[in-house]
């Protein structure tokens, strides 16, 4: 049970954790790119989903533009009540 301690010089050593370090910066890369892709596909999604409850409700609103759109839900928001209903909403970001 002779067994040899061998170490590395400690260039290779160097280039063995640097070699690990780039690959970690790598790996941590690709972890934020999915993140980003993840949440992209998320809000995508609710978008969609968003717009087609617009369109069941609205009609007309997919023959409109998105200024028209706009200028429309900001109308609607003056109407009696509609401060009152949207105080009771949650804020976006929390959980209803």
């Amino acid at each position: 049970m002779n067994e040899k301690i061998t170490a590395q010089p400690p260039k290779e050593e160097r280039q063995e954790v640097l070699k690990e370090i780039r690959q970690l910066e790598n790996r941590k890369k690709i972890l934020e790119n999915k993140q980003r892709n993840e949440e992209r596909r998320v809000r995508t999604r609710r978008l969609i989903e968003r717009g087609a409850i617009l369109e069941g409700i609205f009609p007309l609103a997919s023959s409109l533009s998105g200024t028209e759109v706009k200028a429309f839900l900001i109308a609607l928001s003056y109407l009696p009540g509609a401060a009152e209903l949207t105080a009771n909403l949650p804020k976006s970001g929390d959980m209803p």
